[in-house]
């Protein structure tokens, strides 16, 4: 799986929500006549279509990850890389260019750094038994269970954490250590040939269009789709922490909340969201940034092209990690 004379293997658009990374990654893509690997937490479910800005179909590239499970059904990081290496591994292996989007930063980690999940993580009976005694028996109960089973995992997560003191639980009943796994997980180190481009403009300029494009999915039909998903069962599924932009909306079907409101909420929650993207982002020194403030798509993706394809990377140099 090598690189072009010109570019990566594998080129990453990450930033915050609402950056437009879609537009330039799919205009990359027709350029490079590459595939789209998504990267986005939410996109992996199928009919969170509005809410999740999904690419309508037909696109003029293949775009991967998208649609994978119904909403409700357990997914995870190791899912993900599961599902993201396969497909990145297709796409390198009919000659195509791969590009990685999105703003999920674990799972952009999951996929293209060197970081293997212990075994049990994809399915665990373990774990289900761990949940419902936590459910039982509480939090405190929990923590204090994982303080004699691995004190240096405890010391680092909140009592109050129940998921993840139950994953520490889960993984010293294994025979590992979650303090361990988050140690290995500050090393970064590619599984490949990549690049990371991050995408930023001015905040007032971002949050104004995290604004507009909630405007724009209640427009195209978000109150409609949470409803029809509503009507599926779905319910525990879009009030979960994750699923901004539909669990607020589901107290306006109660008759509980008003939609205008509600889309306030919904706005917040979403730069806070973009917040929290660019502080994991700017965490990683291997992304090279380019501020695309007032300028067209068109524009941006012609610097990161030039970006990607200049001669000179910023890790020249150093060895690269390879995956057999």
């Amino acid at each position: 799986m090598t690189a072009t004379a010109e570019r990566p293997a594998v080129v990453a658009i990450v930033g915050p929500t609402g950056v437009g990374k879609s537009a330039v990654a799919e205009r990359l893509a027709s350029l490079w006549a590459g595939e789209i690997v998504s990267e986005d937490s939410m996109q992996v479910y199928r009919r969170m279509d509005v809410g999740t800005a999904k690419p309508r179909s037909p696109t003029v590239v293949p775009y991967h990850c998208i649609g994978l499970v119904d909403p409700g059904c357990p997914y995870s990081a190791a899912l993900y890389q599961r599902d993201a290496r396969a497909a990145i591994d297709s796409i390198l292996s009919r000659g195509a260019q791969a590009i990685v989007c999105g703003g999920t930063g674990l799972y952009i980690r999951a996929a293209l750094d060197d970081w293997d999940f212990p075994e049990g993580e994809l399915e665990s009976p373990v774990r289900e038994r761990l949940e419902e005694e936590a459910a039982l028996k509480g939090a405190d109960h929990m923590h204090a269970r994982l303080q004699d089973a691995d004190p240096e995992a405890a010391s680092a997560i909140h009592p109050h954490n129940v998921r993840r003191v139950v994953r520490a639980l889960e993984m010293a009943e294994g025979g590992s250590s979650y303090a361990h796994q988050a140690a290995a997980f500050r090393v970064r180190r590619p599984v490949y040939d990549v690049r990371f481009v991050g995408l930023t403009m001015d905040r007032a300029a971002l949050y104004a269009r995290i604004d507009a494009r909630v405007d724009g999915m209640v427009s195209d039909g978000l109150l409609e789709e949470v409803a029809r998903l509503l009507e599926e069962g779905s319910r525990d599924a879009l009030t979960s922490s994750q699923a901004i932009g539909y669990k607020e909306l589901v107290p306006v079907l109660d008759g509980s909340a008003e939609l205008q409101q509600a889309l306030d909420d919904v706005k917040r929650a979403s730069r806070r969201f973009a917040k929290r993207q660019l502080t994991w982002f700017r965490g990683d020194p291997r992304v090279e940034w380019i501020d695309v403030t007032g300028i067209s798509t068109r524009d941006a993706v012609r610097c990161v092209a030039e970006l990607v394809e200049s001669a000179v990377r910023p890790d020249e140099g150093d060895p690269q990690g390879t995956r057999e």
